[in-house]
């Protein structure tokens, strides 16, 4: 059974944890890849003893996966996608870090959520995910994201102006630092920040989001995501800054992009006592009043 394995550095407590994880993997007699960036992060020491195989960006031999660890938090999860492409490899998300959506087991739970996933005792929570196309190749085949896509002014710059588009027909031109356009599983990071709703991850929604935007009765809008949104981008700087989740580059207003619902999703997988709501209770602090 092949089981890929990736995570960002981590420090000396986070890795008797981590030790933990491939001796989990090794007893199942898992076969483990562990991705090139993260091979960089083990100890030969300390690590020596589990025999894994580096591997890189997708490729067809992915597809036989059972699935994905990602060690880390929610961005290094993120990143785990990136390994995995469209090959819709389920992946068990571990929080080493602090708050994480996306990453919700412990590291403290880690060897029992495995055994839960080994035995099949699990349930596969599938996301939809957006796909950025453009005049001009911006990040190549990782052109597809789970969180959100942003388009922002750069540095200091004065504010911009979108001109934006739903299914070709105008929508608005806003005034503003950028614009997000939002997945459910995106809603809550940047655009929550920028005043955006949360939204089911069923719900099948983007969400546009203003950053800063100077007319303030512009609000978000969520629209369906069998739409297709276009943007077209002008300002004094010549300069403007495109993210699509981690992923950030410079591009000129020459840029036309439009973003769409990308045609595969992410398998998250989701334990038999874990849920949506569950989640945003505890890490939105829900219900709790320091009053009391």
């Amino acid at each position: 059974m092949k089981i890929g394995v990736h995570g960002k550095e981590f420090n000396r407590q986070s890795a008797p944890y981590v030790e933990r994880i491939f001796q989990t993997l090794q007893n199942f007699k898992a076969e483990i890849y562990v991705t090139s960036k993260f091979s960089k992060c083990l100890s030969p020491t300390r690590f020596r003893k589990y025999k894994f195989k580096i591997i890189d960006l997708p490729s067809n031999r992915l597809r036989n996966f059972k699935f994905f660890v990602s060690l880390g938090g929610d961005g290094t999860l993120l990143e785990t996608l990136t390994y995995i492409g469209a090959a819709q490899i389920p992946i068990l998300g571990v929080n080493l870090g602090r708050l994480g959506f996306l990453a919700t087991i412990s590291k403290e739970d880690t060897e029992n959520a495995l055994a839960k996933v080994f035995e099949g005792s699990y349930t596969l929570d599938q996301r939809a995910l957006l796909s950025l196309k453009s005049n001009h190749q911006i990040f190549g085949k990782l052109n597809f994201g789970l969180n959100d896509f942003a388009l922002v002014k750069k540095d200091s710059s004065s504010m911009i102006t979108i001109h934006t588009y739903l299914d070709g027909e105008f929508l608005n031109s806003y005034w503003a630092d950028g614009i997000i356009v939002s997945t459910p599983t995106g809603s809550t990071g940047y655009s929550l920040s920028c005043g955006g709703p949360l939204i089911f991850p069923r719900s099948g929604n983007f969400v546009i989001t203003p950053v800063s935007p100077h007319n303030l009765t512009v609000r978000p809008i969520v629209v369906a995501d069998t739409s297709e949104i276009s943007f077209e981008v002008e300002g004094r700087s010549k300069k403007f800054l495109v993210s699509l989740d981690s992923r950030t580059a410079t591009v000129d207003s020459s840029i036309k992009l439009k973003i769409s619902k990308a045609p595969f999703k992410v398998s998250l997988i989701q334990l038999e006592d874990q849920s949506y709501f569950k989640t945003l209770r505890q890490k939105l602090n829900w219900g709790l009043d320091i009053r009391n």
